[in-house]
């Protein structure tokens, strides 16, 4: 009892403390307090410039178009295009900070838990790392993912990598060193490492696909597959709740 009786004074202390040292606003000191938070929000966006490095003394904002949707609880950072209609969900992360830049093509959705990253592709003396890059168009890119891709739930895009139209990843998929074909599909947990999946192939759930043999071996994707259509039904979804959340 003598105990509580000390702890409920000391709780009684620190709160007249805070109070009078203005830690605890009220009143009229309740619009200063709105206006650091307004500061504190725009230095700390969730949609901001990459900060200067070693290895970058330039801040690039991310290009973003109108129609896509950025969830608050996602973040888009640096050297980042993302184009028409693209859904970006809570807790995704396409950070351009160290890999740049980081291209995400019309109607791809980028869903929760997803992370876009990339190794270094300028070193400290500013020129390119070319091994961490990879060419579209005559176009260098640390992550290119084209146009009406799925990036499911928790999955992982790390580049150098490629990934081509209409391609569903999967849930907790990774694709890292990688370039993966149009119309294909990574089932979940399955990952593509070091190598070029050729188009309209898939990666059964689970494997883990590092040589090229392999990844010349997998089975083509046919009318009675499974996950065929899947791709095509989630791209529609997604473009639909974009459109909804930024009504």
């Amino acid at each position: 009892m003598k105990f509580n009786r000390i702890f409920m004074a000391l709780l009684l202390s620190l709160a007249l403390t805070l109070a009078g040292s203005g830690c605890v606003s009220q009143g009229e000191e309740a619009e200063d307090s709105e206006s650091v938070d307004t500061m504190v929000e725009s230095a700390d966006s969730n949609i901001r410039a990459n900060p200067v490095t070693p290895w970058n003394p330039e801040t690039t904002e991310p290009i973003i178009d109108p129609t896509a949707y950025i969830h608050p609880l996602a973040s888009v950072i640096g050297d980042v295009t993302i184009g028409a209609h693209v859904m970006v969900s809570p807790m995704a992360s396409v950070r351009s900070d160290e890999g740049m830049p980081i291209f995400v093509g019309n109607e791809t959705n980028i869903q929760d838990g997803v992370v876009l990253h990339a190794l270094e592709t300028i070193d400290e003396e500013g020129g390119p790392v070319e091994k961490n890059q990879v060419e579209v168009d005559g176009k260098k890119y640390a992550v290119y993912v084209g146009e009406r891709v799925s990036l499911a739930h928790q999955s992982q895009i790390h580049g150098p990598a490629y990934v081509g139209n209409d391609t569903f990843i999967g849930m907790q998929a990774l694709v890292f060193k990688a370039k993966i074909g149009n119309n294909c599909v990574l089932e979940p947990t399955s990952a593509a490492i070091g190598v070029t999946i050729p188009d309209g192939r898939y990666v059964p759930a689970g494997t883990v696909v590092t040589s090229q043999d392999e990844a010349d071996r997998l089975p083509e994707i046919t009318d009675d597959y499974a996950y065929k259509n899947t791709n095509e039904a989630v791209v529609y979804v997604n473009v639909n709740l974009a459109e909804g959340y930024n009504a």
